[in-house]
C-alpha cells in the first residue's frame, strides 16, 4: 500500500477514528533525519505483512492543527492511532523502532 498524504484536519480524524490501524509519519520539509527514513517508511508499506496498516504522512508545517492535536513535538515522529486511541508512537529516524510500531499495529488489526 503506498503512503498518502493528509491534506485535511477532518481527514486526520476519519482516519485515527478508523476501525482500521494508522501509523503516521510526522515530517518536515526541512528535517534530514526525515528525509533519511522516509524510503524506508515507505518500503514497510509495501510489505505484505503489514497490509493491514494504513501508511499515511502529515507536513507539520502545512498542517499545524493536526501535528499539535497529536502532541507532536520532534520530527520525524511516527504515531499509531486506532479506533480513536493512540497506540504508541517513535521519535526520530530509527528503521528498528520503526518496524516495532508496526508489528504493534498488526497485533491491533487481529
Amino acid at each position: 500500500m503506498p503512503v498518502h498524504a493528509i491534506n485535511s484536519y477532518s481527514e486526520f480524524r476519519d482516519l485515527i477514528n478508523g476501525d482500521k490501524p494508522v501509523v503516521i509519519d510526522f515530517w518536515a520539509t526541512w528535517c534530514g533525519p526525515c528525509k533519511a527514513i522516509s524510503p524506508i517508511f515507505e518500503r514497510f508499506s509495501d510489505l505484505e505483512e503489514f497490509s493491514g496498516v494504513g501508511f499515511y504522512k502529515v507536513d507539520v508545517d502545512a498542517q499545524d492543527q493536526i501535528s499539535q492535536e497529536a502532541g507532536v513535538r520532534a520530527m520525524p515522529t511516527f504515531t499509531l492511532f486506532k479506533g480513536g486511541e493512540k497506540g504508541g508512537d517513535l521519535i526520530g529516524a530509527n528503521p528498528g523502532g520503526l518496524k516495532e510500531l508496526l508489528v504493534k499495529a498488526i497485533a491491533l488489526a487481529a
